[in-house]
């Protein structure tokens, strides 16, 4: 499985943002997907989460703010809204298979004025 995440970019504080994520490859073993973030000298965090049924779950940082969706096993994304600065980091996706735990390169989001 192979998966590319895009749509980073600048926004400013209390913007709006969305990253996407399309994946190749043996999309039908694909269970869970999510997304986790990286900022500037601190480890990665966990961002959200959704099955493949579609149940989603959010780090309590982003809960209210971020809404993570899936269409099939293919594309995932991320819809980013009242961002702060705290939310800069790079943010990757993940799929889940019965294979392994598989990501991408990431896509960079800053939250600056």
């Amino acid at each position: 499985v192979q998966l590319q995440a895009y749509g980073g970019g600048l926004v400013q504080p209390g913007g709006s943002l969305r990253v996407s994520c399309a994946a190749s490859g043996r999309i039908f073993s694909i269970n869970g997907m999510g997304w986790s973030r990286q900022a500037p000298g601190k480890e990665r965090e966990l961002v959200a989460t959704v099955t493949r049924g579609g149940s989603a779950n959010y780090a309590d940082s982003v809960k209210g703010r971020f809404t993570i969706s899936r269409d099939n096993a293919k594309n995932l994304s991320l819809q980013m809204t009242n961002l702060k600065p705290e939310d800069t980091a790079v943010y990757y996706c993940y799929a889940d298979t019965p294979w392994g735990t598989f990501g991408g390169q990431g896509t960079l989001v800053t939250v600056s004025s």
